[in-house]
């Protein structure tokens, strides 16, 4: 009769030590690409949003700009009438006569006026920074100093950016950068450019627009304009045909992103409403 025996020992062969330490390299390896991999994706997420609250505050600064601008221009329009008059400061007093009246004459105490003249200073100062231009900024590292010529809206799928005036890789990082074209809600083809999130930030969303939808326009001075999205196509990165002022005399406005993982462009085109 054959007999079978049975131990609790297991031989480890050299093979099995081998394939052993493999697995144990490759799991070590694999967690440790993991961690890389999350702490890059946490890093990237937290840089976006600090950027994201940049071009907000950027957006912030044109809106306090534009409800400042409509006041001064209301102002004007109040004052026009100076324009014609005769005016003297005598002993802190400023004399306006208005020029279609000889017999009428405005005294207006000069201590006020410059009360409120110094007033509008501080204002702009609080606004601007130690007198220094508005809208006027500076990346983080230096190299660069920027504006926002423009603001771009797209209700339906709530985009709302301010459009600086340049692009590069550093200010596309901020916010929506101009590409080509004239001034904004000028005649020709206002050509903008912005990243495409899968978060939704930037132009995360604008593969979702639909031909019919309305893209907003607002210039530094308040005027807005609104551009009836008439054309959605993909592009390769090489194709400027997109950008091309022939518009028949008429304004329009481009939006590009990347697309298929950045290896193509989605071009979203609109013509002014009539």
């Amino acid at each position: 009769m054959n007999q079978i025996l049975v131990t609790d020992k297991v031989i480890v062969t050299k093979e099995m030590r081998k394939k052993k330490n493999f697995y144990k390299r490759n799991i070590i390896l694999s967690i440790f690409l993991m961690c890389i991999l999350c702490t890059y994706y946490v890093y990237a997420e937290y840089d976006r949003n600090r950027y994201e609250q940049k071009s907000q505050d950027i957006l912030n600064d044109l809106n306090i700009l534009d409800t400042t601008t409509k006041e001064d221009d209301t102002t004007m329009d109040n004052s026009t009438f100076i324009a014609t008059s005769s005016i003297m400061v005598e002993d802190d007093i400023l004399k306006v006569i208005l020029g279609n009246s000889s017999e009428t004459a405005e005294e207006v105490k000069l201590g006020n006026i410059l009360k409120n003249v110094r007033h509008a200073v501080e204002e702009q100062d609080n606004l601007t920074g130690e007198g220094q231009l508005p809208n006027k900024y500076m990346t983080e590292n230096g190299e660069i100093e920027y504006s926002a010529e423009a603001i771009v809206k797209v209700p339906t799928l709530g985009i709302e950016y301010p459009v600086l005036s340049e692009t590069s890789e550093e200010l596309l990082k901020i916010s929506i950068n101009k590409l080509w074209g004239p001034q904004p809600n000028e005649i020709g083809n206002y050509v903008v450019i912005g990243h495409n999130y899968k978060s939704g930030k930037m132009f995360g969303k604008l593969k979702s627009i639909n031909m019919g939808d309305i893209i907003e326009l607002t210039d530094i001075k308040g005027k807005t304009i609104k551009y009836v999205v008439s054309e959605k196509y993909i592009i390769e990165p090489t194709d400027v045909s997109c950008t091309s002022q022939l518009t028949n005399g008429k304004r329009q406005i481009t939006l590009i992103t990347c697309s298929n993982s950045g290896s193509k462009r989605l071009v979203v085109q609109g013509y002014e409403q009539e």
